[in-house]
């Protein structure tokens, strides 16, 4: 929480007493400052402030509990990354560090962007499962198959809504696609649709096409898939499959190695000899 550095000696005033081009980040749920600076909390809780957990979900029912992507990854890490960096950036022009403020609240805000200038648009009800990406949309949802696993349909263009319908063997004419009144009766048609197959055979069918319809898969999956194999995008590195880093850069990518085994200590030595 604010504060701990600064009585553990290791605040940002020190550090940049040392060296004024430090750039010190600090990554936290609420922010340096305000009210709740001080107070304890989790992912859910600092989404739950910023709109964007009011938004996930079924109508008529709770908030669902997002995986925490969207607080502690999506709006901190990847904020305080993109911070550091442009703090590091700025230091080599200017011989000048920064402190870098992250808090996830303001991230997953900042995530939030598009969604709040269609509430702004009024374009965006508040309503839960009442708009174009929150599945309300028959075209932009999952669907259960006939062997009990799902597709991910997201034809949201005309062009790709039209190479869904050719898929699902239903007629070009039967729906208009942004006629509200009828997705209900557009959602009952895709579901009784989809039962027909398994999600493999949908799969299959629809890879060569632009419907946008997907498999989900699960963790084990996932890694086998041949578009992630083609892509290396998971690696196993002592038994254990994670991702493979992201993004790509155009000086290659590099192979996983198996991690040294060496105390705290000299792993502390070594990034001390580094600096």
């Amino acid at each position: 929480r604010p504060g701990v550095t600064e009585r553990l000696g290791l605040g940002p005033e020190a550090c940049l007493a040392r060296n004024p081009r430090l750039v010190y980040g600090r990554m936290t749920g609420w922010g340096q400052t305000g009210p709740l600076a001080l107070r304890a909390g989790h992912d859910l809780n600092y989404i739950a402030l910023t709109g964007a957990l009011h938004a996930i979900g079924r109508r008529g029912e709770p908030p669902t509990v997002p995986l925490n992507l969207i607080g502690d990854y999506g709006g901190g890490a990847m904020f305080l990354a993109l911070g550091v960096v442009s703090a590091v950036l700025s230091a080599r022009v200017t011989g000048e560090g920064q402190i870098v403020d992250a808090a996830m609240t303001e991230g997953a805000a900042v995530l939030m962007s598009m969604i709040y200038a269609f509430h702004g648009a009024g374009a965006w009800s508040e309503e839960r499962e009442s708009n174009l990406l929150d599945g309300a949309a028959p075209f932009y949802r999952c669907y259960e198959c006939a062997d009990g696993g799902h597709v991910a349909v997201a034809a949201i263009e005309p062009q790709f809504f039209a190479e869904l319908l050719a898929g699902l063997n239903l007629a070009p004419d039967r729906f208009v696609q942004h006629d509200r009144a009828r997705w209900p009766e557009m959602a009952r048609a895709f579901e009784a649709a989809f039962l027909a197959r398994t999600r493999d055979q949908w799969a299959e069918l629809f890879e060569p096409t632009d419907a946008c319809v997907a498999p989900v898969l699960s963790m084990t999956e996932a890694p086998n898939h041949p578009h992630n194999a083609a892509r290396r995008a998971f690696a196993t590195l002592d038994g254990i499959v994670q991702p493979m880093p992201a993004p790509r850069f155009s000086g290659g990518l590099a192979e996983p190695e198996p991690a040294e085994a060496i105390s705290a200590e000299e792993a502390l030595a070594r990034w001390t000899d580094a600096g």
